[in-house]
Parts: structure tokens; sequence; C-alpha cells
């Protein structure tokens, strides 16, 4: 199943539609998504190892926006949409203890989950609920969001060919790290604050 699986998205990151759906779940992903774009993003770049630029930057932008509205919904909605989403992510009562303290370092926090697999949705609520200041949300988050994408897509256009045939030889192994990867990420935000 994990093989048809691979065939199926590796199939449509060569359709036109490929490029807005890597905008769609890039954006969504960057306020309330599950799943990172990196899961459309590695094959369309090993699809099409050439276009690893324009694909970087389409997850670039879009995951920008997407944080854009993950901090207004923070802002704005909190109570109606920003609890729950946080609620689901184990994270509605850490609120008051991280408000304070976030509003020091939060731009360093935002930077770092918008490198590493840590769930960035989780930090673009938690700047706009207590308003940490927008230019450096925003600066952080082109920083922390093209240097995890533009480093993913250049070193699958550089080496595509060697890690596609590296990633259907490891496929299971593969996916199981990413799994274990997510699901930290996720525990992590659960028992980090």
């Amino acid at each position: 199943m994990l093989r048809r699986l691979y065939d199926w998205t590796m199939s449509l990151a060569a359709t036109r539609h490929a490029e807005k759906g890597l905008f769609g779940v890039s954006f969504i992903e960057s306020s309330f998504f599950p799943i990172p774009p990196d899961v459309l993003l590695i094959p369309m770049v090993i699809a099409k190892p050439a276009n690893w630029m324009r694909l970087a930057l389409i997850c670039t932008v879009a995951s920008v926006l997407g944080a854009f509205l993950g901090y207004a919904i923070g802002m704005f909605l909190y109570d109606l949409i920003g609890r729950p989403i946080l609620a689901f992510y184990g994270k509605e009562n850490a609120f008051e203890q991280v408000a304070e303290w976030y509003n020091i370092w939060g731009g360093w926090g935002v930077l770092f989950a918008a490198i590493t697999p840590f769930p960035y949705k989780v930090l673009t609520i938690f700047s706009g609920a207590t308003g940490l200041n927008f230019f450096i949300f925003t600066m952080v988050s082109i920083i922390g969001r093209a240097a995890r994408f533009f480093l993913v897509a250049w070193l699958l256009g550089r080496y595509g060919e060697p890690i596609r045939i590296f990633i259907e030889k490891y496929l299971s192994l593969l996916f199981t790290l990413f799994m274990v990867l997510l699901i930290g990420g996720f525990y992590l935000v659960k028992f980090a604050f």
C-alpha cells in the first residue's frame, strides 16, 4: 500500500495542478493543517528537478501567507478558533504560561518552528494571540520557511536521481522516520511548555 501511495504522489507531482496543490497545502499547513508541504514538495522536485527553485518559492510564499492566517486566528479568533486548534495539539492550557515569555523570545520560537518539523501552526497562532511584534514574526517566518524549503528543494534538485533511488529503496524506513519526526514534533508541542 505504501508503494502505491508513493507512486500516486509521484504521479500527482507531475500533473498540471500540482503547483496549486503545493501552494494550498503550504498555506493551510502554516495555520491549521497537520500535514507538512514536504509531502508534495519532495516528489515534485524529484519529478522535475530543474524546477526546484520555483517549487521552494511557492512553498515559502504560501507558507508565510498561511502564517499570517495563523497569526490572525490567534489575534482575532483565539477563543473561537485558536483555542480549539491548540487543544487539538494538547496546548490549550499552555497559553497563560507562555504568553509573557513568548513576547520576549517568541521570534526565536517561530524561527525554530519554521525550520524544523515542529508544528509551525501552533506558534503562528500563539504569535497572534500574544501580540508578538508582527514585523519580527514576518521576518523570522520568511527566513525560517525559506531556509527549510530552499534547502530541501536544492538538495533534491541537485541530487534528485540518487535521492529518488534511495527513497524508493528505503521507502518503508523513510516513511517510518518521517512519522516518528512528525509525531515527535506533536509530542514536543504537547509536553514542551
